[in-house]
């Protein structure tokens, strides 16, 4: 059975905008799903964990941020603190444990989300299960490559353009997206998570590469860790042996 989408309205102001949610009903741990840069709750990966949240009787949420799917706002406008910020009011309505899935830049808003609310003492995340995890990518995967020409688009037009793998439309990516980004990096000091972390990763990914995953490995030296590599998969792992790996790694946090 399919949930109904609900909208629900953040920020206020010039500032407010209508972030489309599903929530499925179920037992705790639920299961939080944030997705990727320009992905959405559509997805194979996050309507896969929403099939299986309603074979085990698991809450399910997920949700699109800001200029993303069925939510309104503008792509453009996007930032890393504001879809932190829409992040953190759907988990506000959740209840009881969530194990938080993230994928590609949605694994760098999971670490995000879990050290916020443990910042404010609340300690309902199970676990983290991190999919080509897109930690820091404003500056590791984006400015730090940018060639002189971008580097010049991006300071003099305040964008700059790139192919995208997945589209026809190009990746547009903001200078305020990638200053905006400096605000939450977590590479260059240890990371505390203060729960355990699986980290699936695709030997084949151009876009989050293996390196890029190891790095945050190296990072998280205080909680337990589970590192798998897929070595001829992809950035999305979709593919259906990908998708039963996802299942089963949710399936052994529980």
């Amino acid at each position: 059975m399919t949930e109904p989408t609900k909208a629900i309205t953040i920020g206020s102001g010039d500032q407010a905008r209508e972030i489309a949610m599903i929530a499925r009903k179920g037992k705790a741990p639920g299961l939080f799903w944030l997705g990727g840069f320009k992905s959405d709750m559509a997805g194979s990966k996050a309507q896969a964990l929403d099939s299986f949240g309603a074979e085990q009787g698991l809450g399910v949420t997920r949700f699109d941020y800001s200029g993303h799917g069925l939510s309104g706002g503008v792509f453009l406008e996007g930032t890393i603190s504001r879809w932190l910020e829409e992040a953190l009011a759907v988990f506000a309505r959740t209840e009881g444990e969530q194990i938080v899935i993230g994928s590609s830049m949605g694994g760098w808003l999971a670490l995000l989300v879990n050290r916020a609310l443990r910042a404010q003492g609340i300690d309902r995340v199970r676990a983290l299960v991190l999919i080509a995890p897109a930690t820091d990518m404003t500056r590791d995967l984006m400015r730090d490559t940018f060639t002189d020409s971008e580097l010049a688009d991006l300071w003099e037009k305040g964008r700059v353009e790139q192919p995208s793998d997945y589209s026809d439309e190009p990746y547009i990516l903001t200078r305020a997206l990638i200053e905006d980004g400096d605000n939450h990096l977590l590479f260059g000091s240890p990371i505390r998570t203060h729960c355990p972390v699986s980290i699936l990763q695709g030997g084949q990914d151009t876009d989050v590469p293996p390196a890029h995953a190891l790095k945050l490995v190296s990072h998280l030296i205080s909680d337990p860790v589970t590192f798998t590599l897929i070595p001829d998969g992809d950035h999305r792992l979709s593919r259906d042996q990908d998708l039963e790996k996802l299942k089963q790694t949710v399936l052994r946090l529980m």
